[in-house]
């Protein structure tokens, strides 16, 4: 699964990985970016189909739901069942997008406590989540964007720690990921699958860090500080 992550880099340089015509307003750096908080997103224009950056809260909220706190619960959806999945079938149809990060956490059960673990490209470069993404609109006329991180089978590095992991996309994969717009046919949803896969071994690289981590309300590189694993 992935249940924390972070995203710490320039507006330019997140412009210029994601090929995003139009400069974010600003990019705050972010250590710890927990569930329900809002989350950078890359996706195409409705109308113009060019890409574009929004916010939207993390754990999608399908439309057709009564209340957004189900969103809580929809922080990751399954590469294996997203496109038979009631809560995730229309977003894979229609409103993927792309979440970037600096790289994310998984905890390691070792001896009744949980070792953090940092995760990151082995090159240094951002990562690229596939996501999908939702508008909800509740009875008083609220509205809510919301998105989810897809996961798939962890590859050897990181089946160490979880059999989980968010599918990381190439770059040169973005474009078939988002698509050109409008309802995607059965075929092109089943020849997207062949994205969802575990990332390539040794093009990531993951350390211990501190249990600092742990507490969501805990911000700043000391998140990353390598540790001693305990």
């Amino acid at each position: 699964m992935c249940g924390r992550f972070a995203l710490y880099t320039t507006i330019e340089a997140l412009a210029d990985r994601f090929d995003l015509p139009e400069l974010p307003a600003q990019l705050a750096p972010r250590y710890n970016i927990a569930p329900t908080q809002p989350v950078g997103i890359v996706r195409n224009h409705a109308q113009s189909h060019v890409r574009e950056w929004a916010l939207a809260l993390w754990g999608l909220i399908p439309s057709w739901s009564k209340e957004p706190s189900m969103g809580a619960r929809m922080i990751n959806a399954r590469a294996e069942t997203v496109e038979e999945k009631p809560s995730f079938r229309a977003a894979f149809k229609r409103r993927r997008c792309i979440i970037p990060a600096s790289g994310f956490y998984e905890w390691m059960k070792k001896e009744g406590a949980k070792q953090p673990y940092y995760i990151t490209a082995a090159d240094g470069d951002l990562l690229g989540f596939a996501g999908l993404w939702e508008n909800w609109s509740g009875p008083n006329g609220e509205e809510l964007e919301s998105c989810t991180i897809l996961t798939t089978a962890a590859n050897d590095d990181v089946s160490q720690l979880h059999d989980r992991m968010p599918v990381i996309l190439a770059p040169e994969d973005y474009d078939e990921w988002l698509g050109a717009g409008g309802d995607a046919t059965s075929a092109q949803l089943s020849q997207l699958k062949h994205l969802l896969r575990p990332f390539p071994v040794d093009q990531l690289k993951l350390y211990p860090v501190s249990a600092y981590v742990n507490n969501p309300r805990n911000e700043g590189s000391e998140c990353i500080v390598e540790s001693v694993a305990g």
